[in-house]
């Protein structure tokens, strides 16, 4: 087995509070004998259960990242039982860029597993993550939100699986982190995400959307530091009650392709519906409107299906291709 270039400058066995950095070496104009500094701490006590927590898959999504960078100062080992590894800037050339993907090698992240030790960048972090880090754990938790281009509401989701019992085991740990949704996923295209990666290793998953535009908010913040910790209590890496909002969770549920509305034309967007708002079928979501000349009728996008608007595109210059809307099947409180 080629093995990673990447090196742990912390102990993952060691009780205790670690941290330290996963090294990568980057030979580059800058620097010949540089290296990418991905920031990790790692936080244990005695035997137990053992949880990844991770943000900044994509550099510009912050509240997972704020949260855990957070986290890591805050949480002590005598408060822990097992083992909590947290990794706040996966792709750390992403996040110092504030942009979705690596400026190094234009690498997104998370269409870049199970990864390669001997490819680029970006390819040689997932593997590390694919090779090292999702074997030591039993659950994972990856934060998500729309980034730039999209506002989302505010969810935790799992995917359907094939393997009955850990379906419903991500599914409980989707609806315990306590965001006012919790989604059954659709993925355009799950070959080679990190997401597929943790759940073909048969970990436990949950992953996230809380709102988006490329910063965050209170009532985001809110939303990930409550679910992260949550979701320790989830796993059995911290005692205490579960703290829920007022409201319970709702069930959503992306039953396929088909809840994405994509766009065919380029134009400027105007929304119709409210993010969150019921919409029924053949309702005008958007109408886009042309960028080249005036005098002209806008195109209205219809939804498909009924259920509510749980994502749009958030800058309102759209081109070709641009998810403009998702619309998922609110299935009521998840009891």
């Amino acid at each position: 087995m080629q093995p990673s270039s990447i090196s742990a400058t912390v102990n993952f066995e060691l009780d205790g509070v670690q941290h330290g950095f996963l090294t990568l070496p980057h030979s580059h104009d800058g620097s010949a004998w540089g290296s990418v500094m991905i920031p990790i701490t790692v936080i244990k006590n005695g035997e137990g259960p053992t949880s990844l927590l991770t943000g900044g898959n994509h550099g510009d999504e912050y509240e997972g990242i704020t949260a855990l960078l957070k986290l890591s100062h805050e949480l002590n080992a005598e408060a822990i039982s097992g083992r909590v590894i947290i990794v706040p800037m996966m792709n750390h050339p992403a996040v110092q860029a504030g942009t979705r993907t690596s400026p190094i090698d234009g690498g997104n992240l998370n269409r870049s597993f199970p990864g390669d030790p001997t490819g680029l960048l970006t390819e040689k972090i997932a593997d590390y993550f694919t090779r090292y880090l999702v074997p030591m754990c039993d659950f994972a938790l990856d934060l998500h939100s729309g980034g730039k281009t999209l506002d989302i509401v505010p969810f935790a989701a799992a995917h359907r699986l094939e393997d009955p019992l850990l379906a419903t085991s991500c599914l409980r740990g989707a609806k315990l982190f306590g965001a006012p949704y919790t989604m059954l996923m659709h993925e355009l295209d799950a070959s080679a995400l990190y997401d597929t990666v943790v759940e073909e290793q048969g970990k436990v998953f949950v992953t996230t959307e809380l709102r988006g535009g490329g910063t965050t908010t209170p009532q985001t913040m809110a939303y990930a530091e409550r679910g992260i910790r949550n979701f320790l209590r989830f796993a059995g890496n911290l005692a205490g009650e579960y703290q829920y909002p007022a409201e319970p969770t709702r069930l959503l549920d992306m039953q396929d392709s088909q809840c994405y509305l994509q766009s065919e034309h380029v134009g400027i967007a105007e929304y119709h519906v409210e993010l969150g708002a019921k919409v029924e079928v053949g309702e005008v979501i958007v109408s886009l409107y042309s960028p080249l000349r005036s005098g002209e009728a806008s195109i209205d996008y219809r939804a498909k299906q009924i259920g509510i608007l749980a994502a749009r595109r958030f800058p309102s210059m759209v081109n070709m291709g641009d998810t403009i809307a998702v619309i998922a099947k609110d299935c009521g409180p998840l009891a």
